[in-house]
């Protein structure tokens, strides 16, 4: 079974990182170094970003 490429680029996943403060262990341990709760607030960050990079695209602005 292969394994599944991920959606995300690195770049951008280093730039979520540097935003939550996670960047210097990325940079030290790798992202297996990374705690399993930074990784959460990870997906999170990059969900929201999504949603509103779509909401921008169709014109419409999501409740806050």
């Amino acid at each position: 079974m292969s394994r599944r490429r991920g959606i995300m680029s690195d770049a951008l996943k280093y730039e979520f990182a540097k935003e939550l403060g996670v960047s210097e262990t990325v940079q030290q341990e790798g992202w297996g170094g990374v705690s399993s709760r930074n990784c959460g607030n990870l997906v999170r960050l990059a969900i929201e970003k999504a949603e509103q990079a779509m909401a921008q695209s169709s014109g419409f602005e999501p409740d806050s």
